[in-house]
């Protein structure tokens, strides 16, 4: 591969470059070494460290049980693979909403981690946080739409946006809150669950990317949860795709693995010592 094909590091000012239909971005969710030089090899532009690994991988109903301690540990782990993807780590639920100096000091938290963009639900009612971070020389990326850590107001994880108003969760509030996350900051935005037009509506509106989850083709980037991306998952949500098998791969696997060990079979001469 000569040296001007080779793949460079991503960074935030070109992310903040990347507001174009013609190249859109690609997130994925990674919570470990392994995996995040796996999705790295795949040729992402960012890694999300989210707080997903609740749901995901700790057997979670929700993201609302993860901690910061959580957060830091994965994207330490995530950041060991020095993927050239940039690392984007979620502040749980409960380390940014309560006050600006837990918000800066969270994010302080998770970019000694090993972060180069932290992330944060809301919209104008985290415009201080915000604010805030982002005066602290922190890249803020923000999320707006159907936010799990809304999870209880929203009566579980629904599609927002369908109703008129300026209610949270309706299609004039959400157009409200991209606006407030843009003005007070933020390098980008993830819009998730909502309809399509109206995802394609803030992302005309705004001056910074829009990543979509379940927000249609209108954005200018997406992103997936890497267990459904890669069918580790026994679920399949309307708005994922499995790229791959490899829950029933891994399976099959283990099975075969089970039997040769039951039959005597495994391990064979290859591979012992003598």
């Amino acid at each position: 591969m000569s040296g001007e094909n080779q793949r460079k590091k991503f960074t935030v000012p070109q992310l903040a470059a990347r507001k174009s239909p013609a190249q859109k971005l690609s997130m994925v969710t990674a919570y470990d070494a392994t995996f995040a030089s796996i999705v790295d090899a795949g040729g992402v532009d960012l890694i999300l460290v989210g707080d997903s690994v609740a749901t995901v991988m700790q057997g979670q109903r929700n993201t609302l049980g993860v901690s910061m301690e959580h957060m830091e540990y994965h994207v330490q782990m995530v950041a060991a693979a020095k993927p050239l993807a940039l690392i984007v780590g979620d502040l749980p639920f409960g380390s940014y909403q309560s006050s600006v100096q837990d918000a800066v000091r969270n994010s302080v938290r998770l970019i000694k981690a090993g972060a180069e963009i932290v992330k944060l639900e809301g919209g104008v009612h985290v415009c201080a946080q915000i604010a805030a971070i982002t005066a602290a020389d922190i890249p803020v990326m923000g999320h707006i739409g159907l936010t799990p850590q809304s999870y209880h107001r929203m009566g579980g994880n629904k599609i927002q946006g369908r109703t008129a108003g300026a209610a949270a969760g309706s299609k004039n509030r959400l157009i409200e809150d991209a606006l407030a996350v843009q003005e007070n900051g933020a390098c980008a935005v993830v819009i998730e669950g909502v309809p399509a037009d109206l995802a394609s509506d803030i992302t005309q509106r705004l001056a910074i990317p829009t990543i979509g989850i379940g927000a249609g083709n209108g954005c200018d980037g997406q992103v997936l949860v890497m267990h459904d991306l890669l069918g580790l998952s026994p679920r399949v949500l309307t708005f994922t795709k499995p790229y791959a098998q490899l829950r029933d791969i891994a399976t099959s696997a283990v099975q075969q693995y089970v039997e040769e060990v039951r039959s005597g079979e495994w391990p064979d001469t290859e591979h012992s010592f003598s």
